[in-house]
């Protein structure tokens, strides 16, 4: 029999991976380890009206702008560090600040290690670098580009790196 006693989801269960190959065929999902922020706020668009023979105003969700706000501590020879670095530092504009990363909920893991996971492709923009006096710190805020995909990801690594594939995770 199943455990169907409720647990509470760790922060440490959902995980980021952000395609680190952009010229490649094949996108390299790669874990972003060593963020110190990585919330999503999902900044609704509401539409408000109040109707003359009602007394309260009604408001309905008619849209979303998505964002995450990140933080990180700079590592070398880490390629998500790299990428995001490349585009604060350089200044870099318009597509070129553009990274997919998929979200991972580990916490969904079935039996054939298949866990729910969504894509979406954001703009990088950057805020600041050098805050803190033990490491160099980067921030900024992810903003969406793209409409989220839901699918499913793998990974062969132990989650260093993941496969993700659009769509339902298929049965069996």
């Amino acid at each position: 029999m199943a455990d169907t006693k409720p647990k509470i989801v760790r922060r440490s269960q959902r995980l980021a991976f952000m395609n680190t190959d952009q010229t490649g065929s094949t996108p390299k999902y790669e874990r972003m380890t060593g963020f110190t922020t990585l919330t999503n706020s999902k900044e609704p668009k509401e539409y408000s009206r109040q109707y003359v023979d009602e007394d309260a105003e009604r408001s309905d969700v008619v849209g979303y702008a998505p964002s995450i706000e990140f933080s990180y501590d700079r590592h070398t020879n880490t390629p998500v560090h790299d990428r995001l670095s490349e585009i604060h530092d350089k200044e870099l504009l318009g597509d070129d600040t553009h990274v997919d990363i998929v979200s991972v909920d580990r916490f969904t893991e079935d039996t054939q290690k298949r866990c729910k996971a969504t894509r979406r492709t954001y703009a990088v923009i950057p805020d600041t670098d050098g805050d803190g006096t033990d490491a160099m710190i980067y921030s900024g805020t992810f903003k969406s580009v793209s409409e989220l995909e839901e699918g499913y990801a793998t990974s062969e690594d132990n989650w260093k790196t993941a496969t993700y594939t659009a769509g339902a995770i298929p049965a069996g």
